[in-house]
């Protein structure tokens, strides 16, 4: 079994660490860039997402990219539902598709401790259901992604909304290097976990993200960060998509209404056959609803969470103490109900233009 001590590293074993990534002179104390506040962007919100880039993140990225009240400072891709060299270029053509400039960087190509498990089983080969777009050739911005998260919550301290779409790997990454970036996000909306009386996706009790680098997980859940947790239990009750809900959205007939159904192809599916959904589900896109309008959160409780690493029965499931057994402080803002009426038209009104 493998156990959690990656929360208890040395500075030397963090050192060796991120010298195979090539953080080496970052992680001594150096910066890629000014830590100096950024100028706003006339009331606009900043919002940095992180993302494992499948057909879910996709629609979730167009949802951002495309909303006029929110500049995405930049797009960090880790590895998890694809490895990472599919997951950065499916991000950077969602980003070209939405004739964004948004600087989009590689990350994490692992889990801190564990083998990768990807997901083409449930998005396709190519992570976009395999329907024959042209997903390759494109340049990331120059760096890693671990860094850019520093640089970019530093520059604009006190205006950053935080996304993960995918699992905590860079997100645990750029904390250990720099633990202040905690407090210098407005908020951290996480698309993971299950909240209040869900069910897992990937063991019956965990969801994939979570449980795919949990040792990432407990350290971003212990951060400080001013977490809000978007579980998969929260997708299942409001963002399933079956054939009638998937053909209003098509039939808007721009191509990124068309897109943004087509690429389900596999993951409409794998929802069939195996979560037994009536249509594919998009738990990223309602996460980022909630970061765009946090009244889609229409019941939210103030919960203490905690990853479990250890177990081979429920390792990364979010135990949430519903009851306050544990006497610890809360430290996450779990969802419990969200709009689906609201979460749909802000989808529709995304890919209008």
């Amino acid at each position: 079994m493998i156990t959690s001590k990656f929360t208890d590293l040395s500075r030397r074993n963090l050192l060796q660490m991120f010298s195979l990534l090539g953080l080496t002179a970052l992680a001594r104390g150096t910066r890629a860039a000014s830590v100096l506040r950024g100028n706003d962007v006339g009331g606009v919100r900043r919002f940095l997402i992180d993302t494992d880039t499948a057909s879910d993140d996709a629609v979730a990225l167009v949802m951002a990219l495309r909303n006029p009240g929110v500049s995405v400072e930049a797009i960090t891709v880790v590895a998890g539902n694809m490895p990472i060299e599919k997951g950065l270029q499916n991000a950077l053509y969602t980003r070209d598709l939405c004739q964004s400039h948004a600087p989009v960087y590689q990350g994490s190509a692992a889990p801190l401790l564990r083998p990768l498990h990807t997901a083409e089983y449930v998005h396709g080969n190519d992570g976009f259901g395999d329907i024959g777009l042209p997903l390759t050739g494109r340049t990331p911005a120059p760096g890693h992604a671990v860094p850019a998260i520093i640089d970019v919550i530093n520059r604009h301290a006190g205006e950053i909304t935080l996304v993960t779409l995918g699992p905590l790997t860079n997100i645990a990454l750029a904390l250990k290097l720099d633990p202040s970036i905690a407090r210098k996000v407005t908020r951290c909306v996480i698309m993971g976990g299950v909240g209040f009386g869900g069910v897992g996706n990937v063991t019956p009790v965990a969801e994939y993200n979570i449980w795919e680098d949990p040792e990432a997980a407990k350290i971003v859940f212990e951060s400080g960060l001013p977490i809000e947790m978007v579980g998969w239990d929260i997708s299942v009750a409001s963002a399933v998509f079956d054939p009638q809900e998937t053909a209003r959205l098509r039939d808007i007939g721009t191509p990124l209404a068309k897109f943004c159904v087509d690429i389900q192809k596999s993951l409409t599916q794998f929802a069939l056959t195996r979560t037994k959904l009536a249509g594919f589900d998009l738990p990223d896109p309602i996460a980022m609803a909630v970061a765009i309008d946090p009244s889609i959160a229409t019941k939210t409780e103030r919960r203490y969470v905690q990853i479990d690493t250890q177990s081979d029965l429920t390792l990364g499931q979010t135990v949430v103490d519903q009851l306050g057994v544990t006497g610890k402080p809360a430290n996450t803002t779990v969802v419990k109900e969200a709009s689906r009426e609201r979460f749909i038209q802000l989808l529709h009104d995304s890919v209008r233009a």
